[in-house]
């Protein structure tokens, strides 16, 4: 982005300190005074910590200027750039629903219980062999992340492709109100974040609120063998577009082969046109056939779309291998888990060719609400101790798992329990287990932090 302050003051209805600013440029966007860049706006935001208190040290990184809230004016610093508002994270809203209709792109918002990073990233890699696409960064998918991803774009953005989370009611409908987005997608209704909704049907019930913002020319591309989606899909006056493995959807897959560490696949459309994606999984394949459907949307040929699945840059730690200091293989999943995710993510491990062992590491699945301990206590079904030889388990709720497993796996050095805090402790046990040929699977919610044992096993 290229802005001066006269331009972001009007935008934000703020109060610049002084008519000499007014041509200072922006040319980027931090709420974050540690990773700001030079020229960056700064964005003091308050939660935990008040960003007001920072300012400091946003200045000494080379902010050139900063929102700051009137309730702080006599903070404010002096002899400095200081645009003044009632609300720093608003106006960080509303300069980004400016920016965007000045940029004027073609708008992608994707969202859903699992999968949502993979397929945004699988979109964006579609859509960029044609057009100028700008994608959401990491995890950027709230009501900060998204502004910040919108004005994070280049002036020449032709397609942006925002992943939008949710963890209570009202929140999609906040931010596809601010994206108005041309495609919505939802990749499927799970458990994520059922403590907060209580039932898969009130969290559809927020999941739909992504098409809220909608523009009435736009499409709306949802997971055709979810019950729950085609029932509240039928109240939408949009064009409407399934994926799934049912033969009744718009797009669905033939002749699916998984590889060891990849997955091909052909489609109902496209002709015979073979696809292959750097990931294991059935599931994926689902988050492939979304993306080919807004590929398709965007009028890409199916060539650069064969091409763009195959060399997909993925967000890290979003089901991708790598390879351990001894020469494992491991399946990292860090970033979240839920029941649904889980189970997916071990048919997949299971069915891999090794040579040596397969190892599951597995950290609890949080925000589940009342059905925690039975949640985790299912997963037993999903492991079969012929096909996974160890299992490690990582914090309170997966003890409810591990005396389910007890009987499945009554050699003690094959299953093994460790505390949130014992993090070291595992990754030196796992190290000392691990040898060439075999595979491991690494699979948490964020909060129990097993990218640590990741980073210890590289």
């Amino acid at each position: 982005m290229k802005m001066n302050l006269l331009e972001i003051a009007k935008a934000v209805n703020g109060d610049l300190n002084s008519k000499k600013y007014e041509n200072v440029d922006v040319t980027g966007v931090s709420f974050d005074s540690r990773k700001l860049k030079p020229n960056d706006l700064f964005v003091p935001l308050t939660g935990k910590h008040d960003g007001h208190d920072f300012i400091a040290s946003a200045i000494e990184n080379g902010a050139s200027a900063t929102f700051w809230n009137k309730s702080r004016s006599e903070d404010a610093p002096k002899g400095f750039p200081v645009i003044l508002v009632d609300d720093t994270l608003k106006v960080l809203q509303d300069l980004s629903s400016h920016y965007l209709n000045k940029i004027n792109p073609k708008v992608v918002a994707i969202t859903g219980s699992n999968g949502k990073t993979t397929t945004k990233d699988m979109i964006a890699s579609i859509l960029a062999t044609q057009f100028n696409v700008c994608k959401t960064h990491a995890n950027f998918n709230n009501e900060i992340g998204v502004p910040i991803t919108i004005l994070s774009m280049e002036s020449n953005t032709e397609y942006l492709v925002v992943e939008m989370g949710m963890d209570r009611p009202g929140q999609l409908d906040f931010l596809s109100k601010l994206v108005k987005p041309d495609i919505a997608v939802i990749t499927m209704i799970g458990e994520a974040h059922i403590e907060f909704f209580g039932t898969r049907d009130k969290i559809a019930d927020a999941k739909m609120e992504i098409t809220h913002g909608l523009r009435p020319d736009g499409v709306f591309v949802y997971d055709g063998d979810e019950p729950l989606l085609n029932e509240r899909a039928k109240a939408l006056d949009v064009e409407k577009l399934t994926f799934g493995r049912k033969d009744t959807n718009d797009i669905y897959p033939k002749d699916v082969f998984d590889g060891d560490h990849e997955t091909t696949f052909k489609t109902n459309k496209l002709g015979n046109m073979k696809f292959t994606i750097p990931l294991i999984g059935d599931y994926n394949v689902n988050n492939a056939l979304a993306a080919i459907e807004v590929g398709e949307l965007a009028e890409i040929l199916p060539a650069n779309m064969r091409g763009a699945l195959d060399h997909t840059n993925f967000t890290n730690n979003r089901t991708e291998w790598v390879k351990g200091a001894n020469g494992e293989m491991i399946l990292s999943d860090v970033y979240n888990s839920n029941p649904s995710a889980l189970k997916a993510v071990l048919k997949a491990f299971q069915d891999t060719h090794l040579d040596g062992k397969r190892v599951a590491v597995l950290g609890d699945m949080l925000e589940l609400g009342d059905h925690a301990q039975e949640m985790h206590e299912e997963i037993s079904d999903a492991i079969n101790p012929q096909l996974i030889q160890q299992v490690y388990l990582v914090g309170p709720l997966m003890k409810s798992l591990y005396k389910m497993l007890q009987k499945k796996y009554p050699n003690q050095n094959n299953l093994h329990y460790y505390a949130t805090d014992q993090l070291d402790q595992l990754a030196k046990d796992l190290d000392s287990q691990l040898s060439t040929g075999d595979e491991v699977l690494l699979k948490g919610s964020h909060g129990i932090h097993l990218e640590q044992v990741l980073k210890a096993l590289e």
